[in-house]
């Protein structure tokens, strides 16, 4: 079970750069960039950070507005993604008991959360919604999509920061690799971006304070980087197992071939500066894989452009690779997608892998010295990409490596 070839057959996104896959492929290659500011969404002047990566393409006008209603932005943009996925995919005929969901998330439903609150304190108890516990817990954009697509043989919610988008994946290949399901649904969502998960990110010094241009506020691998930019998305990949794959005819876009997670047992919110666990998630990913350093063409990295974090990525990477694989830093396009992060990257990184184009890293105008890698900037590089690896890493210590395959 160890040795099943699993593979994307399907993938779907909702990000700052546009409401479909397509759309944030086009983005990323055009440099454009999906930050903009606050101001005219009636959020507190007096907050610390004015901008934001938010969605380009509202997800609730993407159904009936009675679904919308019932669900948290997060979860719209969880069910946005996943039925882009599934149509990629081919709508695939399965039976329920063969099919599983797992979508991570960062931080969940906290917009309803915090709505609901004020409600509470303005008209009392007996006004708030009873939808909201479902539209707060973490567990339901995974619930409403096993729901919606009869996926039975599991419906499962990793909560791992910034790297709960990977995670997901991961678990949702271990699902294949155990034989308890033929087809995964997996990815991550998030839509955090509130006064209150603002001010907080700020007060720890995590959120980039610049005053200049929105749209070069996000900077990763750069020496003037000042922190990262709060994003929200979703990202879905269709994951089955290789043969099942063939035998309905589908079309696959790349394989995960293998995955590494460590945890680095060193700081709640501050990354370990030597790298050490995700140099271990790396290797691990290589070793499931069977791929040596050196074939390893490109990283898709996490670098949210914190001054601490990207160092310590490169450092990690250099060790674990060496310093030949092209790196791209789709965080200064994006912002940060926290809980979406890793699965919208791994949708990136499987696209670099199919069309043989590594987009540029936006922002990136004088490299850190400290940051001793072929990082792509200026343009799109045109190269063969036969194996990457994309990285996802989280508040708490949590490491996650991709190791994707061309097929």
């Amino acid at each position: 079970m160890g040795n099943t070839e699993i593979v994307i057959t399907g993938m779907g996104a909702t990000t700052p750069l546009g409401g479909t896959v397509a759309e944030l492929w086009e983005g990323m290659l055009a440099l454009r960039s999906g930050v903009r500011t606050l101001t005219d969404l009636g959020f507190d002047a007096t907050l610390p950070v004015h901008i934001a990566g938010r969605l380009a393409v509202e997800p609730e006008h993407a159904m009936p507005p009675v679904e919308a209603r019932r669900l948290d932005r997060s979860q719209q943009a969880a069910v946005v993604a996943a039925r882009e996925a599934w149509a990629d995919a081919g709508a695939p005929e399965v039976d329920g008991d063969r099919l599983a969901v797992v979508i991570g998330t960062g931080i969940g439903g906290v917009q309803t959360l915090l709505a609901q609150d004020d409600v509470l304190e303005a008209a009392g108890s007996r006004r708030v919604s009873p939808r909201t516990v479902p539209m707060l817990m973490a567990n339901a954009a995974a619930a409403q999509l096993s729901i919606e697509f009869g996926a039975r043989a599991a419906a499962m919610s990793p909560a791992s920061a910034c790297a709960s988008g990977a995670e997901a994946i991961v678990h949702a290949a271990r699902l294949i690799e155990c034989d308890e399901a033929d087809i995964v649904i997996a990815g991550g969502a998030e839509a955090a971006i509130t006064p209150l998960t603002i001010a907080g990110f700020a007060q720890i010094g995590a959120l980039s304070k610049d005053e200049g241009d929105p749209q070069a506020a996000s900077r990763p691998f750069d020496v003037n980087r000042t922190g990262f930019v709060l994003g929200e998305g979703a990202g879905v990949v269709i994951l089955e197992r290789a043969d099942h794959a063939r035998a309905r005819g589908a079309r696959t876009r790349a394989a995960l071939s293998g995955y590494g997670i460590t945890a680095d047992a060193f700081h709640i919110t501050g990354t370990d500066p030597a790298g050490v666990g995700q140099i271990k998630a790396i290797r691990k990913a290589l070793r499931k894989a069977d791929v040596a350093p050196a074939d390893v063409q490109h990283v898709n990295a996490h670098a949210t452009a914190t001054s601490v974090g990207d160092v310590s990525e490169a450092l990690a990477v250099r060790e674990a690779l060496g310093d030949h694989a092209a790196v791209t830093a789709p965080k200064g396009a994006l912002g940060h997608l926290v809980g979406a992060a890793g699965a919208v990257e791994a949708i990136i990184t499987a696209l670099t892998i199919e069309s043989g184009v590594i987009p540029a890293t936006r922002n990136l105008d004088h490299l850190d010295p400290e940051i001793d890698l072929d990082v792509v900037v200026g343009a799109p590089r045109e190269t063969r990409v036969q194996a990457a690896i994309s990285n996802s890493f989280g508040f708490g210590g949590h490491n996650v490596s991709l190791l994707l395959t061309r097929v």
